[in-house]
């Protein structure tokens, strides 16, 4: 009988959906977290009757009979839109507003790319992630620094005591691609460029479509708590259908298995 196979693969898929969802409500208070979504296509269809098939020797069937054999999980897709920006008014807090991803060099020299913009300096005056991996590209603060300021186009101007007028001490940049959905997300809120994000494309922030950068603020997660209980519930119903249809195609076939004397 197709429907138990059927309705099995449509609870493989809603237990996907809910612990995509588990996942995304995890990350609710994740600085820079986007949110995923799962998208489902059908399966293949078997064939009793073609659409257009001949009834007689004039006359078509304008639909056919075609049993499909369940769904799938086709993707989950971060879905990059903008989070709150929530004040913090720490000087190495910066949120991105608009398009684009800082830049972050991982320890085995590969550059990843992150929305998460909590900077602290290492012991050398470089701007690190909280992982303690540098800013790309690297930004020292002077040991005597008495302020840090950096501006919206990303200029890092400190504060030096014995000066006038505050030093410039690099420029961050901000890189964005064709298909940010397609980058490779690897944990501790970094992202990997993939064949199928496109080529990292570096700018100056409020520029050729990225976005500016804010000082003292950080970008929130992106979570939609209201819409995910909705498609929690709406799973969660969905898969208890399935299983019940399982249920009463068991029932079918103990009872045609009883007819047999």
């Amino acid at each position: 009988m197709r429907a138990l196979w059927t309705a099995s693969t449509g609870m493989e898929g809603q237990q996907i959906e809910i612990d995509n969802i588990a996942n995304n409500l995890a990350n609710t208070n994740t600085t820079g977290y986007k949110e995923s979504r799962v998208n489902f296509e059908d399966l293949f269809y078997q064939t009793i009757k073609s659409p257009g098939s001949y009834s007689s020797e004039y006359t078509q069937v304008p639909t056919g009979i075609q049993l499909g054999l369940g769904s799938k999980v086709s993707s989950i897709e971060k879905e990059f839109t903008q989070g709150d920006l929530q004040q913090t008014s720490n000087p190495l807090d910066l949120a991105i507003e608009g398009q684009g991803f800082f830049q972050i060099q991982m320890a085995n020299g590969q550059t990843a790319y992150t929305r998460d913009g909590t900077l602290q300096t290492n012991s050398q005056g470089q701007l690190v992630n909280a992982t303690g991996y540098t800013l790309v590209p690297p930004i020292t603060i002077p040991p005597n620094a008495t302020s840090i300021s950096i501006a919206q186009d990303g200029t890092v101007s400190a504060a030096v005591s014995g000066q006038t007028n505050p030093v410039q001490v690099g420029t961050i940049t901000l890189t964005n691609f064709i298909n940010p959905a397609g980058l490779n997300s690897i944990g501790h809120n970094l992202y990997l460029q993939t064949s199928a994000s496109g080529v990292p494309q570096v700018g100056t922030p409020g520029q050729n479509g990225l976005g500016t950068i804010q000082q003292g603020f950080l970008e929130m997660s992106n979570v939609n708590l209201v819409g995910q209980m909705v498609s929690m519930i709406t799973a969660q119903n969905a898969y208890t259908i399935d299983s019940k249809a399982i249920t009463i195609a068991n029932q079918m076939l103990q009872t045609a298995a009883s007819l047999i004397p």
